[in-house]
């Protein structure tokens, strides 16, 4: 897995999330590592909390928080994204005029979260059953947050369901609102922004809100494994 990401075409992972905001990664989880990771869902040792989308009106569907430890396949590509990712998430504080603040380790990060008081586990799996989704959200839980997340799909579509694609929502001061549909096969990634982007403009630089969701589920059961890289209060 390390030899994976670390050959990824960074360049252009960089340069994609420079332009548009969000990169989408060719398949990176073998799919028994998908597998491995959707029979994580039915023991609940292996978690610290339970969602109902529903309940909470966020969509319909149901995720679970991972308890720490995580699996370890988890926990890797958690280690493994990050550093490269903290480089954009730097860029990005520079371009819109800021200190650069991410160190150069998850361990370091997730030092100073806890020190803020976030000490639980964020990364979760997420399953939509037909008529599922995910309503447009994003997923801070506290001060302290990381810029980008990355989300990977765990079961085939088209076979195994269908519809469920990711949403971006881009909104940009005083104008109107710009959406993003990327649909991924088994296996494949997708960073994506936290909570916002700089994006270029006459005067500069300029924060856009994003928020994600997920499309419905037409038919079939959708899997997602999501990596968020600060933990919660």
């Amino acid at each position: 897995m390390p030899n994976r990401i670390s050959s990824l075409d960074w360049e252009e992972v960089h340069r994609l999330l420079d332009t548009q905001g969000f990169a989408k990664l060719p398949p990176l989880l073998e799919p028994d590592q998908c597998q491995e990771m959707i029979h994580t869902y039915e023991h609940p040792t292996n978690f610290r909390s339970t969602i109902n989308m529903k309940r909470y009106r966020f969509g319909e569907g149901e995720y679970k928080y991972y308890q720490s430890p995580l699996p370890s396949l988890l926990l890797q590509l958690r280690i493994d994204f990050y550093p490269e990712l903290a480089k954009a998430a730097n860029r990005w504080l520079q371009q819109l005029k800021k200190e650069p603040i991410y160190p150069p380790s998850l361990l370091e990060f997730l030092e100073h979260c806890h020190a803020q008081g976030q000490t639980r586990s964020t990364p979760l799996i997420l399953k939509y059953e037909t008529g599922g989704y995910n309503c447009l959200h994003q997923d801070i839980y506290g001060d302290v947050y990381f810029p980008f997340q990355v989300l990977f799909v765990l079961n085939q579509r088209d076979r195994d369901y269908t519809g469920g694609e990711s949403i971006l929502v881009e909104q940009r001061p005083r104008a109107q609102s710009r959406g993003h549909v990327i649909t991924l096969d088994q296996g494949e990634g997708l960073i994506f922004p936290t909570n916002h982007r700089p994006i270029e403009g006459t005067r500069g630089y300029y924060r856009a809100t994003v928020r994600h969701g997920v499309s419905t589920v037409t038919s079939g059961t959708r899997f997602g494994l999501g990596i968020i890289f600060h933990d919660a209060k």
